[in-house]
């Protein structure tokens, strides 16, 4: 079973930035699309972001563009989040997965996420 590792949410005010890593395990990472998911409470989860293996193609949701960047290091098997002007809408769970589907329903295991909370 691959392994899905994330970290760096927190609690953060409006308008802050939090960073957030994903590690995964398994081979052949650089080949591999990476996507971000999140989920709300009481909400479905949701696409955030993807990036291709190489990095050449990245991908957000609406919401997010312009606030978040999602990039990788392939030596370290590890996929970031920066996120920037937080809203309190972003508060979530944030998960990431290795795949370029933007549909969660797609995806068996999922890691145990990191939390993002912002305060108004």
């Amino acid at each position: 079973q691959e392994e899905l590792v994330e970290s760096g949410g927190g609690l953060v005010q409006a308008g802050g930035s939090l960073r957030l890593s994903c590690v995964t395990s398994g081979r052949a990472f650089s080949e591999q699309a990476m996507v971000w998911f999140r989920q709300a409470p009481g909400k479905d989860r949701e696409f955030v972001a993807g990036i291709s293996g190489s990095g050449g193609s990245i991908y957000y949701t609406d919401p997010v563009k312009g606030r978040f960047t999602i990039s990788r290091d392939n030596a370290k098997n590890t996929v970031y989040l920066q996120m920037h002007s937080l809203k309190p809408e972003d508060t979530a769970v944030y998960y990431c997965q290795r795949g370029a589907s933007v549909d969660p329903a797609e995806y068996d295991y999922w890691g145990q996420g990191t939390q993002v909370t912002v305060s108004s």
